[in-house]
């Protein structure tokens, strides 16, 4: 049995890449419908979900090299003659179908790669490298646009797999033909015929699907209100500062990694005097849009019933008085999330300059305080402590 192909039958070499190629597919692919299926209201749960994701991630970047290697070996090798080289139409869909394949083999996985790598979320891949990619920024927009890509051309992958399998069974059940034969191990297989060469009309059709999808990703990544306005930050409201810009920004812990998050649309209501009046220096209330929150690959499990409840409780409020410290101000108050409220004090640093301040601040939440993640008891899972910081500024109204 040759290592090598011929003019009629594929090398064991080949034959092994295709084997395992399919293997890794068959594996990764359910694996990933599996994941979307699997519930996540426990700790246990959680981490069975995380570990079907973090085998199928390991898989797609098993098989991105895998693939490398097949194409720099195809590259190499001489490709067997078609069966039926007179039926046309049969061979155009074949050529069409093997460049679909074999691009999927790369656009999918690496797409899939570099989605992760930009996302905050868990799911580990189970590769020492493999969890990042050193030209990869951790970007909502990078990672919408790469999983975007991902489900595009998976679609495509499933497609052409879907037709490379009709195909095979035609040949092996109807015509009889020896074709599936070519690729088995063993000696079996149908004999070269005169023919000739394709003309790689099956690879321009191939292509034009890859530029469609590629179009279609662009077109759905796009946001034109985004581009036209920029993100939200802080609206303006009353008070005798006015927020100009800012960031509220939250860190959990899930799976053993930090996950960061955003929310883009909120506003501040602040009454500050430098000097104190019966120990305050005034008031604030922060009001926080909990849909506009963008947590990673968890952003969608976030805001389901069980973690933040967005659908029922939209809105979370933080009301405190401003207070002095031995080191800058305090914040001391009550904060209103997922329906359930509890005490927060929030340490600050403030620098004015005229009529122009800086305020900078971080605190620490336990989400069981406020029912977030209940059933999930396994602080390795899902972290308590949440951390919170705010960084702000605000020009003085009226100065």
């Amino acid at each position: 049995m040759a290592l090598t192909n011929s003019a009629s039958r594929y090398g064991t070499i080949t034959k092994s890449f295709h084997w395992l190629t399919a293997l890794l597919i068959l594996t990764a692919i359910p694996l990933a419908l599996i994941g979307e299926e699997l519930p996540q209201e426990t700790s246990d749960q959680v981490a069975v979900k995380a570990l079907v994701y973090s085998i199928h991630k390991t898989l797609g970047v098993t098989i991105f090299f895998v693939a490398l290697l097949r194409i720099a070996w195809a590259l190499t090798q001489p490709k067997p003659v078609p069966v039926h080289p007179e039926r046309q139409a049969e061979t155009f869909l074949a050529e069409a179908v093997h460049w679909c394949l074999y691009s999927a083999l790369i656009v999918v996985p690496l797409s899939g790669w570099i989605g992760h790598s930009a996302a905050e979320g868990f799911a580990p891949i189970y590769l020492p490298f493999a969890d990042s990619l050193p030209f990869v920024p951790k970007s909502p927009e990078v990672e919408h646009a790469a999983f975007l890509t991902h489900w595009v051309f998976t679609n495509v992958l499933i497609g052409s797999l879907i037709l490379h399998i009709l195909g095979a069974l035609k040949h092996a059940f109807i015509d009889r033909d020896g074709t599936l034969a070519r690729m088995w191990f063993g000696r079996g297989g149908a004999d070269p015929r005169p023919h000739a060469e394709p003309k790689g009309a099956g690879a321009l059709l191939a292509a034009a699907i890859y530029v469609f999808g590629g179009v279609a990703v662009i077109y759905f990544s796009y946001d034109p209100t985004e581009a036209a306005v920029g993100p939200r930050q802080a609206e303006r409201t009353g008070g005798n500062w006015q927020v100009e810009q800012g960031e509220i920004a939250i860190t959990v812990q899930q799976m053993g990694s930090a996950i960061e998050g955003r929310f883009a649309e909120w506003s501040a209501e602040i009454t500050f005097d430098e000097e104190p009046t019966d120990g305050s220096h005034g008031s604030v209330t922060v009001t926080i849009e909990i849909p506009s929150l963008t947590l990673g690959s968890v952003t969608d499990q976030a805001m389901s019933a069980q973690y933040f409840d967005a659908e029922n409780h939209p809105v979370s409020t933080y009301e405190a008085t401003i207070l002095p410290a031995e080191t800058g101000y305090l914040a001391q108050g009550t904060l209103s999330l997922a329906g359930q409220t509890s005490d927060v004090s929030l340490p600050f640093t403030l620098q004015i300059d005229g009529d122009t301040a800086r305020m900078q601040g971080s605190t620490t939440l336990d989400r069981r305080n406020y029912g977030i993640g209940e059933g999930q008891s396994d602080p390795s899972t899902l972290g308590f402590e949440v951390d919170a910081s705010i960084d702000l500024t605000a020009t003085r109204v009226g100065g």
